[in-house]
């Protein structure tokens, strides 16, 4: 059976569609073959050639063995098998053109995860957003969509390709408006630089709709990496700041020393001190008062934004903050026992400090743990007072044992538990000197 019509269709179709005209006979032989197989009197094992200069197409039935020897074959076209090619043969073509288009425009998309893509939107609803790229169609879900961005129908819009699915229907390209490679694939837009490689983007924070802050660097010394971002008058990053609806962007330059990336990070805030804590991963900020909320940033958006953009917790406080601090700081340490007695031992070493002289004498340490961390510096006055004071209470004092009568009031001079160190000086420098009861 000849058919040079058929194949002259076929290369025609084949090099209209860009397909291999290969692909297109061995998807039709396969076809035939399986519509050989329907006929009643047909062969277990057939196979179908064709001959792609004349289309003379021919079945080929096989007789087999068990060890799966070919022991015979011979010619078994069946006459109208013309009619059931023509109808075999377009089914077969239309499908293998299908998926030729599918597989061409998955591998198309399938390798442009990351980039940059234009799109104009079709159907919008509460689920999702449509835009047509061309040949295909993105999907834009509710959760990669800016809450403040409206998006009418046949605007244009750039969005970051997120992902590129293989589906029965085709590829499905879903893309974002919230993502961080967003504003980097803006800026590679508008600014060459970072395309050549002379600035990187090293880090990127984003709250989408409100604010971004981006750190850059240069690789080149004679490259400002914030004012190639920045542009003349600000037309580069105002083309960016357009295209995101209005949303605010900092441009902040990077640097190795973390303290220094953290002051920068919380721009425009003025910051005065900046300490780390390597191994809590906090930074410390100390910012004047009147800096205090413009580092806070709006519901704390700005130091959320730099925490982010750095990679550290960000603890701010303002100067008076940091003073009352540091003027109500307790010593750190603990109660041990040293030779049968309770000493405190404080946490940053040094010599052990005992009861007596932290101004507990009489109170048992043990019983009292929260009178027991106060700070040194304001123990030590206090000790010092009951020392000057001892030997007159001494002298003045005398027990019944030997005048056989008191010529004083005994009360205890030492604070109880959990008594201010404050109040035990005050008893100690009072007028009239007391002594204990156990005298």
């Amino acid at each position: 059976m000849k058919n040079p019509d058929m194949m002259e269709a076929l290369r025609a179709l084949a090099m209209e569609r860009g397909i291999s005209e290969e692909d297109l006979l061995l998807a039709l032989a396969n076809a035939l073959v399986t519509a050989y197989k329907r006929l009643p009197t047909s062969a277990e094992e057939a196979e179908v050639e064709i001959d792609p200069d004349s289309g003379e197409i021919r079945v080929i039935a096989l007789e087999i063995d068990e060890e799966g020897t070919v022991t015979r074959e011979w010619d078994d076209t069946p006459k109208d098998f013309g009619r059931i090619a023509a109808q075999t043969a377009k089914q077969v073509i239309t499908q293998r053109i299908r998926e030729v288009e599918r597989d061409r425009k998955y591998e198309e998309f399938a390798g442009r995860e990351g980039e940059i893509v234009t799109g104009i939107v079709q159907q919008t609803d509460s689920r999702y957003t449509l835009l047509d790229l061309g040949r295909v169609e993105a999907l834009l879900p509710q959760a990669e969509q800016v809450q403040n961005e409206r998006y009418d129908h046949g605007g244009r819009c750039k969005a970051y390709i997120v992902e590129v699915r293989r589906t029965a229907k085709g590829p499905q390209i879903v893309v974002s408006r919230t993502h961080p490679g967003l504003i980097k694939g803006l800026f590679e837009l508008e600014v060459p630089e970072l395309v050549d490689g002379v600035i990187e983007l090293k880090a990127c924070a984003r709250e989408p709709g409100h604010r971004t802050k981006i750190a850059v660097a240069s690789n080149d010394p004679n490259v400002d990496p914030v004012g190639a971002c920045v542009g003349a008058r600000g037309m580069r990053v105002r083309q960016v700041v357009t295209e995101l609806h209005g949303e605010k962007v900092d441009i902040v330059p990077y640097t190795d020393n973390a303290a220094d990336f953290v002051m920068k990070a919380l721009a425009p805030a003025k910051v005065k001190e900046v300490r780390i804590h390597e191994d809590t991963g906090i930074a410390e900020v100390i910012v004047p008062d009147f800096q205090l909320s413009l580092a806070i940033g709006k519901e704390g958006q700005n130091a959320r934004l730099a925490a982010r953009l750095t990679g550290w917790r960000v603890d701010i406080k303002s100067e008076s903050q940091l003073a009352e601090e540091e003027s109500g700081e307790y010593a750190e340490g603990e109660w041990i026992e040293v030779n049968g007695q309770l000493v405190w031992q404080p946490a940053e070493g040094g010599d052990t400090i005992s009861a007596a002289e932290a101004g507990y004498a009489g109170v048992d340490p043990a019983a009292a743990p929260a009178a027991a961390a106060p700070a040194v510096e304001a123990a030590a006055p206090a000790a010092v007072a009951v020392e000057t004071v001892a030997p007159a209470a001494e002298t003045e004092v005398a027990t019944s044992e030997e005048t056989g009568e008191s010529t004083g009031e005994s009360t205890d001079a030492a604070p109880v538990a959990g008594e201010d160190l404050d109040s035990a000086a005050d008893v100690v420098g009072d007028d009239q000197v007391v002594a204990s009861e156990n005298e």
